[in-house]
């Protein structure tokens, strides 16, 4: 290749974005605090509207590769540990006299933001459910544990080459290393369904076809956290579960709104960066009023 002006000056560019993003990522990401967005969440379950509460809590932190959790010390085997951004995603809603609690962990590579190990438990009245899933690059692996006759048992899949975990989106679509799609952009893709959208129709996870895309210009939407100008991507997934994702635009992306089936809507109450786990006296509630999440 002829190292012409342009070109020279493209590669300085793109050698510059690179380093501006990797910047971003780690003088943001390794603050030894997580980020906790709160969220107004609409969900359809039983044919009708529910309202409730969602939190989003995104940390950096080492993972053992053996193993698959969080590693005590890293320093230990640093060979088999690497890092991972870690989202906890806590929905909690009320369906007539009950109410349901459930926890979605997805633990995705920092390095390239593949996951590694998606975790679900849902706790309702009637009972409660626990499903794992750990990816290699060639297979998923897991079990899935229900209090329903017929639906425990293990879990073995082919991990599809450049396939998407419905979950992961809440990741990759933020961009934090480099933007999903170009504005306009669209890709078909094999797509794994949510594990949340699973467990409420009762149904194994399985590989299908998809389509995302990205809306050429930005937008700009209010919610109850305030006005943001946001990049817009639809997930199209085979068996008519359509939705949409509105990405903030400045750094560091969040999900300001997400429409994805059973989920009607999610919109952004408020958020904040903090070291919740030392947030654990009485009076720390008071943090919740910066999440516009109430008080217990």
């Amino acid at each position: 290749m002829r190292l012409t002006p342009l070109v020279i000056g493209m590669m300085i560019f793109t050698l510059m974005s690179s380093a501006v993003l990797a910047v971003d990522f780690g003088s943001h990401w390794h603050d030894g605090r997580a980020e906790i967005d709160g969220y107004r969440l609409t969900v359809d379950r039983y044919g009708e509207e529910r309202t409730g509460t969602c939190v989003m809590i995104y940390v950096t932190e080492p993972f053992s590769e053996s193993k698959r959790v969080k590693a005590d010390d890293p320093n230990a085997k640093p060979d088999d540990t690497f890092e991972v951004l870690k989202l906890n995603l806590i929905r909690d809603f009320q369906t007539g006299i009950y109410d349901y609690n459930t926890m979605l962990s997805v633990y995705a590579r920092t390095a390239d933001f593949s996951p590694v190990k998606i975790s679900f438990t849902s706790s309702e009245w009637c009972g409660n459910v626990y499903e794992d899933m750990l990816f290699y690059p060639d297979k998923i692996t897991g079990h899935h544990y229900s209090y329903f006759e017929g639906e425990s048992g293990p879990i073995e899949l082919k991990n599809v080459s450049g396939g998407v975990a419905e979950d992961n989106l809440f990741i990759l679509l933020r961009g934090l290393k480099g933007e999903f799609l170009e504005p306009g952009a669209k890709r078909e893709m094999r797509v794994l369904p949510s594990v949340y959208a699973c467990r409420l129709a009762h149904t194994p996870p399985d590989w299908v076809d998809a389509v995302i895309g990205r809306v050429a210009a930005p937008q700009t939407i209010e919610v109850p956290a305030g006005e943001f100008t946001v990049t817009v991507y639809t997930v199209e997934i085979a068996g008519g579960r359509v939705g949409a994702f509105y990405i903030e635009e400045a750094y560091p992306h969040r999900v300001i709104r997400w429409e994805m089936p059973p989920d009607i809507k999610g919109e952004l109450t408020g958020s904040e960066r903090l070291v919740y786990w030392k947030l654990n006296r009485n009076g720390d509630e008071k943090y919740l009023r910066s999440l516009g999440l109430e008080q217990p």
